[in-house]
């Protein structure tokens, strides 16, 4: 039986979600080969760093054909060519497994656009956020599907028709990896609160577009406060965002100078910190739009405020469920009083919402979430795996308390 693994991205932030995963099964032994696949050498160094390595192939895939080296030449800047194009030069791979575990959804065009209709595709997902693009029709299509908890569960079985015996509710492996600890930048230990920014990359929904820059205006007036900009790793990546749940496209820009020099604001556009957890971790509140990092800065429940940038009718929408958790505002003018709020409220009125976000987001038990992902897969495999000595211990205190 040949289980593989495929991170396919510009960006690492995919791998701490599935290949913990991938780690598990392999030292489960047995007759499971697993297979880990990355297709750029940033992704290989990502999975080396955490752990690959112990009983795991490890390859890199790459385009092959002339084509499609020039297509992507030609078209990179703008649309991931390459993540698309790699799937059809790499179809021998692809049909030499038995399963294949991705965390994102393109790997679909596998079965619609190449013809590999026997080969069982299990969805990891990325995240345990409310964005709608997490629940389409292409969630249906998955063989399996391994999700954090019954929020995300109740959503596919009602929102997208999957088959509640083609998921299996696992915890969220991301957090099997302790977060980076130590300080991430020497302005964060100097007693003044730290707010993390991190907008989402989508144009459609997120507030850098139209207000990200008044956002890092406020804090060089505010030196009260430290600030840590870590928008999603996408947004910056390439010179222009493009989207595909709604066709948008628009331009990040450039960071000003006025920015880079203010001696409060810490700027990372994409490093590896901002995949880690470091920030989510280390900020005292957290400040955003659509982003499901969210959830895990509630890993510690404090404050959060929100920017509805677009003026969106989000109340009772599932899409927003987590801007319950903290204020919500229109205007820039607003965040130094939103701040305030989310302070002043935050033990009477947000912790008891934002702990119950959390649990209805995250199953978590005594067990790690890897290894539960792991009996799923293999189950679904065909494959005999071992129960915990101890199952449903609900746990939740586990991971809050900082023991991994």
């Amino acid at each position: 039986m040949r289980i593989g693994f495929l991170f396919n991205h510009d960006q690492i932030h995919q791998v701490a979600h599935s290949l913990p995963i991938a780690l598990a099964l392999a030292r489960g032994g047995g007759d499971l080969e697993i297979v880990v696949a990355t297709t750029n050498r940033r992704l290989t160094a990502e999975v080396i760093r955490l752990g690959a390595g112990h009983g795991v192939c490890l390859v890199e895939l790459g385009l092959t054909r002339r084509a499609s080296k020039l297509l992507a030449a030609a078209t990179e800047t703008m649309l991931p060519a390459t993540k698309l194009l790699v799937y059809g030069d790499n179809l021998d791979f692809f049909r030499s497994l038995d399963v294949l575990v991705v965390a994102e959804k393109t790997s679909l065009i596998l079965k619609t656009r190449h013809g590999l209709r026997d080969l069982k595709i299990v969805h990891t997902r990325h995240g345990a956020g409310d964005r709608a693009i997490g629940f389409d029709s292409a969630s249906a299509s998955f063989d399996h599907v391994l999700v954090s908890g019954r929020k995300v569960r109740d959503r596919l079985v009602r929102e997208t028709g999957v088959d509640p015996g083609r998921i299996s509710v696992v915890g969220y492996p991301k957090f099997d990896l302790a977060p980076t600890r130590g300080t991430t930048h020497p302005l964060l230990d100097d007693g003044r609160p730290v707010v993390l920014y991190n907008p989402h990359v989508s144009p459609h929904l997120s507030s850098w577009y139209q207000d990200g820059r008044r956002v890092l205006d406020w804090f060089v007036e505010h030196d009260d406060h430290n600030l840590i900009f870590a928008p999603h790793v996408m947004l910056f990546e390439r010179p222009f965002v493009a989207t595909i749940d709604k066709l948008r496209l628009d331009r990040a820009g450039r960071i000003e100078e006025r920015y880079l020099r203010a001696p409060n604001i810490h700027i990372d556009l994409g490093s590896r910190l901002s995949t880690t957890m470091a920030y989510t971790q280390r900020a005292d509140l957290y400040l955003g739009d659509v982003s499901s990092q969210v959830y895990e800065f509630m890993l510690k429940p404090r404050p959060c405020v929100f920017l509805n940038s677009h003026r969106f009718a989000w109340a009772g929408d599932p899409n927003f469920a987590h801007w319950s958790a903290g204020p919500v505002i229109e205007e820039i003018a607003d965040l130094g009083a939103a701040l305030t709020q989310s302070r002043r409220e935050h033990e009477t009125v947000w912790r008891p919402i934002q702990e119950a976000l959390f649990n209805q987001s995250f199953d978590l038990t005594d067990e790690p979430s890897a290894e539960r992902a792991a009996r799923a897969v293999a189950r679904f495999a065909g494959k005999a795996w071992p129960d915990p000595p101890s199952v449903g211990l609900h746990n939740p205190a586990r991971v809050r308390t900082g023991t991994f």
